[in-house]
């Protein structure tokens, strides 16, 4: 889910200890435009997205971000939406905390519990120590901002050393806008391929993305966000492009499955803190 700059206020600890939520600055009194257009959203990004309907999040998302977190006991999930991605890590054993910017996905990640801490907050402020974190994960988040350069400086801050980061993005070249499946019938037979719009204009658009269901979507070329991580002190160790799940592929025609599998939807570069940031 997506968070944008604006810090909110923090949400003590479900179990009454100290969840290192909350230090600085807090309480915000008048939501920001792109906060009050994520809470209108929320209910349709539940239903499509969450609660197991989401064949991208359960056979690929979930997964990915299981593996490359595996053994980090303390982690935070930032744009946690109602928290999914929160509560399997901590079905896994970390201490997770999840900050999103949507006071309507903070109540329903509250509802369905699991064990995650929970805090209203944006990307680019966030309302957590320094060095505390052993993992982040920022799935489907940065897309969705102007602060790439300083929520990217807000992970290296509350990652500790060799912290490590995962973050996940609509793919910077196959979803630029305008991109999308093309089916042309003035061949024959009809040839179906990938379209990709302008990739390295910045650019940012509106796009419905669902019938009255209009989201912003800020598209930078890939470069931009592998030098913003080098810049903020974190180090790319990995970078994935997945081929669509199964589960995903079996609901497109069958004449588009072969160009769907073979182009990603998504890209995830894994990163992890130097010793010294400075």
């Amino acid at each position: 889910m997506s968070t944008e700059p604006d810090r909110g206020s923090a949400v003590p600890s479900a179990a009454g200890g100290d969840s290192g939520v909350g230090a600085g600055e807090c309480g915000s009194a008048v939501p920001s435009a792109s906060q009050t257009e994520w809470d209108g959203h929320a209910r349709w990004w539940q239903e499509k997205f969450t609660d197991g309907v989401d064949p991208e999040y359960t056979e690929q998302i979930i997964p990915m971000v299981m593996e490359h977190l595996a053994g980090r006991e303390r982690v935070l999930d930032i744009g946690t939406g109602e928290g999914q991605i929160a509560r399997a890590l901590a079905q896994a054993g970390a201490e997770v905390v999840g900050l999103d910017l949507t006071m309507a996905q903070i109540r329903t990640a509250h509802e369905r519990a699991g064990g995650p801490v929970y805090a209203l907050a944006g990307s680019d402020r966030l309302p957590v120590d320094s060095n505390s974190f052993a993992g982040a994960v920022v799935c489907l988040v940065y897309e969705h901002i102007d602060t790439l350069e300083e929520s990217l400086a807000e992970v290296a801050r509350v990652l500790r050393p060799r912290g490590r980061l995962v973050l996940i993005l609509n793919h910077p070249l196959f979803q630029t806008p305008n991109s999308g499946l093309i089916v042309d019938h003035m061949i024959d037979p009809p040839e179906t391929y990938w379209r990709v719009g302008a990739y390295l204009h910045e650019t940012a658009t509106v796009e419905e993305v669902n019938k009255g269901v209009h989201v912003r979507f800020v598209h930078r070329p890939l470069s931009r966000y592998v030098n913003g991580m080098i810049a903020a002190g974190i180090d790319l160790v990995a970078m994935l492009e997945l081929s669509p799940p199964p589960g995903f592929v079996a609901k497109v025609p069958e004449h588009e499955t072969d160009v769907l599998g073979n182009t990603p939807r998504l890209l995830a570069l894994i990163g992890d803190r130097r010793q010294s940031t400075g």
